[in-house]
């Protein structure tokens, strides 16, 4: 058999057929020296009161992060102009992160619902009808600037029985 017509005789006439006796002689030389890295320093943490320190191993919870793509306040601000009582409980729908945007959405469904029920049993008066929905617009406004506003501190401004009803159910979840 001719394999390769350039050659003048075959291949396997001039190879090996005896296996090595020796394991081949590996070099120790590497062609790039091997750095020696110190492993990393890891930070500590320490608290400024003295109470607990952040501990390795423990995620940092950042209260101002929000599940959804928009800031902290103007989602506060959404759970009340967003077509209420539907806002809120859009928000307690999408909301998973944010316990502040979670008590807004909390407290504008409870209240906005109960609020629902009061257009319906006054339905038969225009006058009461309106005057309900100047308060509720009031509400709107006041509710909605204090969410802004508070977002910086979180603090909660509480409506005095839906209020208080938010933070237990917001407490128990």
């Amino acid at each position: 058999m001719d394999f390769a017509p350039y050659q003048s005789e075959s291949p396997e006439v001039s190879r090996n057929f005896t296996r090595p006796t020796s394991p081949p002689v590996r070099s120790s030389y590497s062609p790039l020296p091997t750095p020696q890295v110190p492993p990393p320093v890891l930070p500590t943490h320490s608290s400024p009161s003295g109470w607990g320190s952040g501990g390795l191993g423990r995620e940092t919870i950042n209260q101002f992060e929000t599940s959804l793509p928009i800031r902290l306040d103007w989602e506060a601000v959404m759970a009340y102009v967003l077509l209420p009582p539907a806002g809120g409980v859009l928000l307690l729908i999408l909301e998973h992160k944010s316990d502040y945007v979670r008590f807004h959405a909390w407290q504008s469904s409870l209240l906005f619902a109960f609020l629902v029920i009061l257009h319906l049993i006054f339905s038969f008066s225009a006058f009461l009808s309106y005057s309900l929905l100047v308060a509720d617009l009031g509400l709107v406004g006041y509710l909605g600037f204090h969410a802004y506003v508070d977002a910086d501190t979180l603090d909660r401004c509480e409506v005095p029985f839906f209020g208080p009803l938010a933070s237990s159910i917001l407490d128990d979840e």
